[in-house]
């Protein structure tokens, strides 16, 4: 039967249902990763925490075990059951999210953080594999595309309840609201999201045995292609990541916004601009990919290049509407490299390793991207204060948008080489 064939009994396709789940699961997802950056300011002042130990919070203390446990739990996913382990990490990190709300100091809530990175490194992975079960290579990276939109929903929505809620009653609701949420979804994602079924092998046949994870990693480090795009998406994940996590306190010190005001300015902008280039990079990619496989590096590469000045612009403007035009337009580019590469992964291998190949693609962009970039950025802010006062951290943002440069250099030279390192379906 055809993947998209099989139809729930409201006549729905299958496959549709499924990754409104995954999406739903994802939006959580970037909520309770997220909305940390929107309530720096409150933490900061109540727990008397600065930039650099807020960078900490922000980004190793949840990417070190979220990058770690993500190859074990794949591997896991991989040979047991995909949704199980979803379902699973969707409990665990919204029950640490609810204990960030209750912390009393800086180590209380980094044991908190440690505690959704554990949860949250369920998720993605699998999440990954059963999009490749449920769709067809030609559709792939427009669904991964729907998928990841989780992240600029999920970020906005962080950013826009989090505000409110903090500017109305205090910031540990937040965190307990939307650890609450996770939960209560949970049960129904299991009931709605089934494994594709296995293959059964038939009287007097051998089915292949399921890729040990030592394979899979010897498979990928022969090939650039799995370098290059890993490395060129963990470039623009580092500068990504510090952006979303730094800019609404950004918006706070140097535009004079309000903790309700930021959250409307970072919403819209992650709504209209991430959405938009979410879409837009899936889309492309599997159009023009289809004539050349390099085209799933030309457009993140392009995509790069064309937000550099328009970030630069928006990070030395003065004026907070011209601003949010600048921002807004580049957030849009900085979105686009999640589908094309994310289904170039898939297809470096065969499907029965997808799960255990996006984690070791997430071990790396994570545990540098996330990981090293909030802090560097937040570090950096702190180094520069005595020179530059309360714009260091806009000065902070500036410096690190070479590393986009990097990024669209590396996805140039990882599209050439998916030419000879992409494998086709059966």
């Amino acid at each position: 039967m055809p993947q998209d064939a099989a139809s729930t009994p409201a006549g729905v396709p299958r496959s549709n249902v499924v990754l409104a789940m995954l999406l739903a699961v994802y939006v959580l997802n970037f909520v309770d990763r997220q909305i940390l950056s929107i309530l720096a300011a409150p933490i900061q002042a109540e727990l008397n925490i600065d930039d650099a130990r807020m960078g900490l919070l922000g980004g190793i203390a949840f990417a070190l075990l979220y990058s770690m446990l993500g190859v074990p739990l794949a591997l896991l996913a991989d040979r047991a059951s995909r949704t199980w382990v979803i379902t699973g990490a969707l409990v665990v990190w919204s029950v640490f999210t609810a204990l960030c709300g209750m912390a009393q100091n800086f180590w209380q809530l980094f044991g908190a953080r440690v505690g959704v990175g554990v949860g949250e490194a369920g998720g993605v992975a699998p999440s990954y594999a059963l999009i490749g079960d449920y769709f067809p290579s030609e559709r792939r990276a427009f669904a991964l595309s729907i998928y990841s939109l989780g992240i600029p929903l999920g970020s906005a929505i962080g950013v826009l309840a989090g505000g409110y809620i903090a500017a109305t009653i205090n910031w540990r609701i937040a965190f307990l609201v939307v650890g609450a949420a996770g939960v209560l979804l949970a049960p129904l994602f299991r009931l709605l999201v089934a494994d594709r079924p296995r293959p059964i092998a038939r009287l007097g046949e051998t089915l292949p045995s399921q890729p040990r994870l030592g394979d899979v990693a010897r498979l990928l480090a022969a090939k650039p292609s799995f370098w290059l795009l890993t490395f060129g998406a963990t470039a623009s994940s580092m500068l990504g990541y510090g952006l979303g996590f730094w800019l609404p306190s950004l918006l706070q010190r140097s535009y004079g916004l309000n903790l309700v005001q930021t959250s409307h300015f970072i919403g819209v902008i992650l709504l209209l601009g991430g959405v938009g280039g979410m879409l837009a990079g899936g889309s492309i990619a599997d159009r023009l990919g289809q004539t050349d496989r390099a085209w799933y590096g030309r457009v993140p590469a392009i995509a790069f290049v064309a937000a550099v000045p328009l970030f630069a612009a928006g990070i030395l403007n003065d004026n907070v509407w011209l601003a949010f035009v600048l921002f807004l337009i580049p957030q849009a580019f900085a979105y686009v490299w999640l589908g094309p590469v994310l289904s170039s992964i898939q297809h470096l291998v065969e499907p029965r390793a997808r799960s255990m190949a996006s984690s070791l693609f997430l071990l790396i962009n994570n545990l540098i991207g996330l990981g090293g970039g909030i802090y560097a950025l937040g570090a950096l802010s702190t180094a520069l204060t005595p020179h530059y006062g309360a714009d260091a951290l806009r000065y902070s943002m500036l410096y690190a948008l070479g590393l986009y440069g990097v990024a669209a250099l590396l996805m140039v030279l990882g599209g050439n080489a998916l030419r000879r390192d992409w494998v086709d379906e059966a």
